[in-house]
């Protein structure tokens, strides 16, 4: 059995788990310093073993022969629920293939949390794991949830944040945002605000510390359909700017990616 249970950096975990973790054979972890520290903290001495993404292909088989043997494993995360963005899902894979119960223990979730504390609607979400590194291949993926009816979360690394927002306020539009970092732990922080001004700000002040959590809202009602809408805003801001200008204050009015915006104006003035 696979008792994946998730423990934040700052020590969130649950009795529930703490047992499990006590009763285990081996607990299998990122980082077996900052494990062995939490857990003799709470006064479990169970042994542990490294698995992260470097040694998962080496480990993982180890790992099912003692479950397949009676033993019972528990694979713990460094920052909270595993299996997001760590190779832990193939371990799982790997036990449901081979027939061994798996169970979660839930625990601290910087997706749901950062979800939870951006005020940003919660009924509908999409979970987006890190962008491409590169401006390019980014676009391109942004560029492919654009149009998603739904609040989209990210992970992203504190030195690509303000590069990543600006990307983000160009293709999916100024919408309103929330830059969430080391949620449930010591130095928990959230900034709120559009993504145009949040890129702003982290590109003044440089790269933050932690880790990083985004939440964007969803599309504005105007871009799934309502063009008159568009068209009106256009041709008032065509009669008092110039066409970059008038582009960039209605794609920051509706929350409109600026190409949506521009192609649509050029239309207007060539009279389509």
């Amino acid at each position: 059995m696979v008792i994946a249970t998730p423990i934040g950096n700052a020590g969130d975990i649950t009795l529930r788990a703490l047992d499990a973790l006590r009763a285990a054979d081996v607990v299998a972890c990122e980082d077996t310093r900052v494990t062995g520290s939490l857990l003799k903290r709470h006064g479990v001495a169970t042994p542990l073993t490294p698995y992260h993404e470097h040694n998962a292909a080496r480990v993982r088989p180890l790992l099912i022969q003692r479950l397949q043997g009676g033993e019972t494993v528990a694979l713990v995360s460094d920052a909270g629920t595993p299996l997001v963005s760590d190779p832990g899902y193939k371990l799982v894979r790997g036990c449901i293939e081979a027939g061994i119960p798996v169970t979660h223990l839930p625990g601290a979730s910087s997706v749901l949390t950062a979800l939870v504390v951006s005020g940003l609607p919660s009924d509908r979400f999409l979970f987006c794991g890190f962008p491409p590194p590169r401006t390019k291949a980014r676009r391109e993926v942004l560029a492919e949830v654009a149009e998603v009816r739904a609040t989209l979360v990210f992970l992203e690394s504190p030195k690509r944040l303000a590069a990543s927002l600006a990307d983000m306020a160009e293709v999916l539009g100024d919408r309103p945002a929330a830059v969430t970092r080391e949620l449930t732990k010591l130095f928990e922080e959230v900034r709120r605000g559009g993504l145009a001004a949040l890129a702003d700000e982290y590109a003044r002040s440089g790269p933050p510390k932690g880790e990083v959590t985004l939440v964007v809202a969803p599309p504005a009602e105007s871009q799934g359909g309502d063009a008159s809408a568009l068209d009106d805003e256009l041709a008032d801001a065509l009669g008092r700017l110039s066409l970059r200008d008038a582009v960039a204050e209605v794609a920051q009015r509706l929350a409109l990616p600026r190409k949506t915006v521009y192609d649509r104006a050029l239309q207007l003035r060539s009279g389509g």
